[in-house]
């Protein structure tokens, strides 16, 4: 499944989100400049960003199992804690 979520965010600050996002459960894989691969028992997680238009960045999350899976949930869940961190006042829901 892929995702994409534009966020305030600065590239470097979603990097480094994800590597304490993910890196508590799983295991880091291939690392360049931007982009973060991360692999465990429920597959691989893979995050992209590119900044775009000047305030903008694209992230672009990528797991290797169908929808729903558990890496599913918990890419989404990470694309929930980047929109509460760009925008405060966001209420989380769901049940990722």
């Amino acid at each position: 499944m892929r995702y994409f979520h534009r966020t305030t965010l600065s590239p470097d600050d979603v990097i480094a989100e994800a590597d304490r996002y993910f890196g508590e459960c799983l295991q880091a894989g291939e690392s360049r400049n931007r982009l973060r691969e991360f692999s465990g028992s429920i597959g691989t997680i893979a995050v992209k960003v590119e900044a775009e238009g000047g305030h903008y960045t694209l992230v672009t999350l990528r797991t290797d199992q169908v929808g729903e899976s558990e890496a599913d949930k918990l890419g989404k869940r990470f694309l929930t804690i980047l929109h509460s961190r760009g925008k405060p006042g966001h209420l989380a829901r769901g049940a990722y």
